[in-house]
């Protein structure tokens, strides 16, 4: 006899494949990688901003002196390392797209070239 709680389960609702994507249980070494290599640059780009973000807050509570202390043009070093956020971002973002073209970019056509296999299928 069933058990009362899964006598009223509603059928499991899947959404339809992308077109490009490649079969289930295709390429899983392929796929792997592109796993991988997406996840690093993800990571990379995300901790140079990040971190950049987090050794100024560090520097801003533990080293006050550091931060106060006068650079160039009566700017302090702390408005200075702040100022200097945003050139660290637009960097993070220039690093996600140089790994998005050389790593992630090209995996990811493989995969939809081989998922399309020999009958020429897809769009």
């Amino acid at each position: 006899m069933p058990h009362p709680s899964h006598a009223h389960r509603s059928p499991v609702h899947r959404l339809p494949r992308h077109p490009d994507l490649p079969p289930p249980g295709g390429p899983s070494h392929e796929l792997r990688l592109l796993r991988t290599a997406y996840r690093w640059q993800r990571r990379v780009a995300t901790l140079t901003a990040l971190g950049y973000f987090t050794l100024f807050l560090l520097l801003s509570a533990f080293a006050p002196a550091v931060m106060n202390r006068s650079a160039s043009g009566g700017l302090s070093t702390g408005l200075l390392i702040g100022l200097c956020q945003f050139p660290v971002s637009c960097a993070a973002l220039l690093l996600y797209e140089y790994t998005a073209r050389r790593r992630v970019d090209p995996l990811a056509h493989r995969l939809r070239r081989q998922g399309r296999g020999p009958r020429g299928g897809g769009r």
